[in-house]
């Protein structure tokens, strides 16, 4: 059928045809066309409340967003039914907030809009700001007001759990006893080695293995690939900027900067709108911990700040003469060297942490640091033009030529090939699962066209096809031999480790001392004292086996367990210390406090929501990743 389509669609009526398709897509949007026809389908409902498709697919890239660049590599079944499982927790949330009568006002959404420093420019909140951030995240300004006053709502409840739990001088005490419990140990590592080398494995043993584990040596269906990449930095080197317009804008810039503001900041902001300041506080030391540690700011703001505007342009907040900020960030700044990160800061805004990036005192760089740059942006909306027609190009040429010979020739791109990659995906362009599904899909591995273009990023587009199929097979005896002698020789070390160390832990057990066995076989003892849950005294699975075991009653506790690396270790627990909460200074120990009582409140709300899901008439149509096997 695509093929049909493909063949017969450079005729002068079906043109025409697109082309009214095209006109009223641009005049009324997509909803004249299916709007009338169609109506996006329910996926669940929730107390007679339904969730549609299209509602669902917004949560799906949310959700995907939130998630980061490896989203990708996730199934899409499992995306969708997390981000529809949200959705059903904000539904009966929302219902159960409406059955008490739970409101936010119309001020308090004015006051938070107006609050908000995305919507701000210099600390003053600008209206057409405000319209044009709203619009880049789909919404009209009610569809805003309307979202942010239903989250309003639910953090009140979510709120109300979180701070209304508290703790008992007696239950506080209980959980410190536990939490910052300690143990004394002593254990013998027994690694794996050479114990082995004299008992040779046998060409009889390794057949056997091989028949015994013959899909463990499988190689999955590949392809090789035929390709071409429109890029963004390869039109660039075709454009020149004269040398005399390189250095007219070096010499505007540096004007501009002479007359700049004299300091320029940069932010990460925490939002004291839902928790309190002290809350606040303990979130911005935690992450100017994170960046004495080493951390990128620019990083950290873009996943820490409530100022989601600076926070994607690195935290960047502008310039300003001493009167643009807010006082307590221009008393910081005054204090601040270049690049120096204050403590946190607090404003009527929140707490923020506070960044340096450029001083009047700096002189302007020389024009040889900054040439390239320059060029770069003087190149730049010219290579982005020149990019989108040649998109549109490279998108129509895909669909109608019968190979990439053809946009080879009119739009001068290299044809490549690719090595052999299969479905997880291979090198370069073929790291991206979106390209390697266009290479396995119906359309390019079985009817062999042209895939459609794929845009790896803003700067960088694909068109693949498949030039060869390699059927899965499983590998002769003769390629994996040496392998499986590994597997079966590190099975034998495993096993020789084993078979020392319960000698060793038989010999302890029974009252002998195992000081000659251990001499000979080159082991030792290991004490540690006081390590606790999360230290790095010890290996964390020793730790969290010792943790695991019983309080010694009668003498030291003898246990064993195998790392995963195959090293076998006995382990004597000795004692087990108890937590003491007068050990804890008063400011620690009140802010542990306080995120006990958090977590208690965090729990109660988990168990709340899962009452209402419970309570709730809930029913769930099937996946469509779950039926596109049966779609025709």
């Amino acid at each position: 059928m695509l093929q049909n389509i493909r063949d017969n669609s450079q005729g002068v009526v079906v043109k025409v045809i697109i082309g009214l398709i095209v006109a009223v897509f641009a005049l009324w949007g997509v909803e004249s066309i299916i709007g009338g026809f169609v109506a996006s389908p329910p996926v669940a409902e929730v107390n007679g409340e339904e969730i549609d498709e299209f509602r669902l697919q917004g949560s799906v890239q949310n959700l995907l967003a939130s998630l980061g660049p490896d989203a990708g590599n996730l199934d899409p079944g499992l995306v969708e039914d997390i981000a529809l499982n949200q959705l059903i927790d904000e539904v009966v949330l929302r219902q159960a907030a409406e059955r008490s009568a739970l409101t936010v006002s119309s001020a308090q959404i004015d006051r938070f809009i107006l609050d908000s420093p995305q919507f701000q420019i210099n600390g003053v909140f600008d209206s057409e700001l405000a319209v044009r951030t709203m619009a880049s995240q789909g919404m009209s300004v009610p569809m805003f007001r309307e979202d942010l006053g239903q989250r309003m709502m639910l953090s009140q409840i979510a709120n109300a759990y979180a701070g209304s739990n508290f703790l008992t001088p007696g239950e506080l005490e209980q959980l410190v006893e536990l939490q910052q419990q300690t143990r004394d140990i002593r254990y013998i590592p027994i690694p794996i080695g050479t114990r082995t080398l004299g008992t040779a494995i046998s060409d009889e043993r390794i057949s056997e293995y091989y028949e015994a584990n013959q899909e463990d040596f499988r190689e999955s269906e590949s392809v090789v690939a035929r390709y071409v990449v429109l890029d963004q930095d390869a039109i660039a080197e075709e454009i020149e900027v004269a040398p005399e317009e390189l250095q007219a804008r070096y010499e505007e810039e540096r004007g501009e900067y002479q007359g700049a503001a004299e300091k320029r900041a940069s932010h990460i902001l925490f939002e004291t709108f839902g928790i309190s300041e002290e809350e606040a506080l303990e979130q911005a030391q935690a992450a100017r911990q994170r960046l004495s540690d080493g951390e990128d700011f620019a990083a950290l703001a873009l996943e820490l700040s409530s100022d989601t505007i600076s926070g994607e342009a690195g935290g960047d907040i502008g310039y300003t003469d001493g009167t643009a900020f807010p006082p307590e960030i221009e008393t910081a700044l005054e204090e601040l060297e270049l690049q120096e990160i204050s403590d946190p800061v607090v404003s009527e805004f929140g707490v923020h942490l506070v960044q340096l990036t450029e001083d009047s005192q700096d002189a302007f760089p020389p024009f040889e640091e900054v040439s390239a740059r320059i060029e770069a942006d003087l190149k730049g909306s010219e290579v982005e033009l020149i990019y989108s027609a040649r998109l549109e190009d490279l998108s129509n040429l895909a669909f109608e030529s019968g190979d990439l010979s053809t946009i080879s020739e009119q739009l001068n791109l290299p044809v490549l090939t690719s090595e052999a990659f299969g479905r997880n995906g291979g090198a370069d362009v073929f790291a991206d699962p979106a390209v390697v599904a266009a290479a396995f899909s119906d359309e390019v591995l079985l009817d062999g066209n042209n895939s459609d273009v794929v845009e790896l990023d803003d700067t960088r587009s694909v068109v693949v096809r498949v030039e060869q199929f390699n059927e899965s097979y499983i590998r002769p005896l003769e390629d994996v031999q040496a392998e499986i002698a590994v597997l079966l020789r590190t099975e034998m070390e495993r096993e020789a480790a084993a078979n020392l160390g319960n000698e060793v832990l038989t010999a302890l057990e029974s009252g002998d001392n195992p000081t000659e066995l251990l001499a000979e076989n080159e082991l030792e003892w290991i004490e540690e004292s006081g390590i606790n849950r999360n230290g790095i005294q010890v290996n964390p699975e020793i730790a969290q086996h010792v943790f695991s075991m019983s309080r010694p009653e009668e003498g030291p506790l003898l246990d064993s367990l195998v790392l995963g690396n195959g090293t076998f270790v006995v382990v004597e627990l000795n004692a087990v210390n108890p937590g003491s909460l007068e050990e804890i200074p008063e400011e620690q120990r009140q802010s542990l406090a306080r995120s006990l009582s958090a977590d208690l409140g965090s729990n109660d709300f988990e168990r709340y929501l899962q009452t209402l899901r419970e309570n709730a008439d809930i029913s769930r149509t099937e996946s469509i990743f779950d039926l596109g096997e049966s779609l025709p």
